[in-house]
């Protein structure tokens, strides 16, 4: 047992120059007060966890889950609540009677408490106390099982730790964990790996609202998802993003149908799409490739000014260019604009980080005179609502997978290119 007491401690030693351990919970506030799911993606490293919105994100380094040395420790221990502020609830299932070792540990490896009990086969409940804010491990360990679990404290006042056996039950096993109180803890750690400087993606879902939210963590924090409408005439509901001062969507727009309800020609024919009057058409005439990149619209459905769901508008010219100087210029921006860690742009994606959260797709145009399709996965390209006077053409942005710019250029307006909202 010693030598596996000073294996642990290697453990904490290590953790305490590595570990990043930071805990992040979720309130809403808004259209909705609640937060149902949050979609939690490491922009940094590429990974993605699907969590409640009512539980904890715990951010650490690569050491935590000292489960390198516990048995299944998830489904035989359940700590509760987790994290604690005064007391919390211990159960765990000892499948052999005998001689066990329960050790706390706070986070630089130093015993906190140590307690020998002779337990019999069975389920057991403790009850813990009097630890101070901070992360602590509990060791749980026999001869024939040991277990480590994760304790977090917020507790403001000091203490003196304390742990109770309250119960035993021999007649229930290991498929019972966690259900000898009939109590359940209101919040769950859910960890991740993180490095500092890591950014990620939030994106906090409430009903039909979602919002993003870019965050470089570096401490422990409640994050505010701002929840509001944006749906259009056919029910879709886009995620949103705040960018500086600006709001948008954090999607492509794909309505058929104008905010008053009427539908929007969908053009097929190549020809026919040379058009002035207002359409749309999705990429390669394949709808499924609406539900990725959205659809392309000419710029006359967009001078409607009846194409955005209520609430929003087409972006302007200035709106765009606003957008490009609070991500530092053109020359940058494109980057910051990009979605990465996908394969939907092509090789080599330069500079993509995302790190605005508007997550670009590459979703190409439609020729305006022949009505040929080209450049999806290449280029991205977005109408603006300004037009550029005594001419047949529109402002509009683009970004491309060679480069981190942002191009400011004119199109012919019967061009099918993509459409982002701003709130109003």
């Amino acid at each position: 047992m010693k030598k596996v007491t000073l294996v642990c401690l290697m453990i904490f030693a290590i953790a305490k120059s590595q570990a990043q351990d930071y805990q992040i919970s979720f309130v809403a506030t808004g259209a909705s007060t609640s937060v149902d799911s949050v979609k939690v993606e490491n922009i940094t490293q590429c990974t993605s966890i699907n969590m409640s919105g009512g539980n904890i994100l715990h951010l650490t380094a690569t050491w935590v889950g000292t489960n390198e040395w516990s048995t299944d420790a998830d489904k035989m221990v359940h700590i509760y609540p987790n994290p604690m502020t005064e007391t919390c609830n211990v159960d765990f299932y000892t499948p052999a009677e005998g001689n066990s070792m329960l050790e706390l540990f706070d986070i630089n490896g130093k015993i906190i408490l140590q307690q020998p009990h002779y337990l019999k086969k069975g389920h057991h409940a403790f009850s813990l106390s009097g630890i101070n804010s901070g992360v602590y491990f509990l060791k749980i360990e026999s001869d024939s099982y040991h277990y480590t679990s994760k304790i977090m404290s917020s507790n403001a006042s000091k203490g003196v730790a304390h742990l109770k056996h309250i119960e035993t039950s021999a007649n229930m096993d290991d498929s019972n964990a966690g259900k000898l109180m009939n109590l359940k803890s209101d919040k769950s750690l859910i960890d991740m790996q993180y490095t500092t400087g890591d950014r990620l993606k939030l994106t906090g879902k409430s009903g039909n609202y979602r919002t993003v939210f870019i965050l470089v963590p570096n401490q422990t924090q409640t994050i505010t998802f701002n929840f509001m409408p944006c749906t259009d005439a056919d029910s879709n509901h886009y995620a949103v993003v705040q960018i500086g001062a600006q709001i948008w969507m954090a999607e492509n727009l794909k309505t058929t149908k104008y905010t008053n309800g009427n539908p929007i020609p969908n053009i097929t024919d190549p020809i026919a799409w040379n058009a002035i009057t207002g359409a749309y058409c999705d990429y390669n005439n394949t709808p499924g490739n609406s539900l990725t990149y959205g659809r392309l619209y000419n710029w006359y459905a967009i001078n409607t000014a009846n194409l955005a769901p209520i609430g929003w508008h087409v972006s302007t010219d200035a709106e765009w260019t606003t957008l490009t100087s609070y991500l530092l210029g053109s020359t940058v921006a494109g980057g910051k604009l990009k979605m990465n860690c996908t394969t939907l742009w092509q090789s080599p994606n330069t500079g993509a980080t995302n790190e605005s959260g508007f997550s670009a797709l590459p979703g190409g145009y439609r020729e305006g005179s022949g009505g040929t399709y080209a450049d999806m996965g290449v280029d991205g390209i977005w109408w603006s609502a300004t037009e550029i006077p005594t001419t047949d053409g529109a402002w509009n942005r683009s970004v491309c997978c060679a480069d981190s710019n942002v191009y400011r250029t004119s199109y012919y307006k019967p061009n099918g290119l993509s459409v982002r909202c701003v709130r109003d």
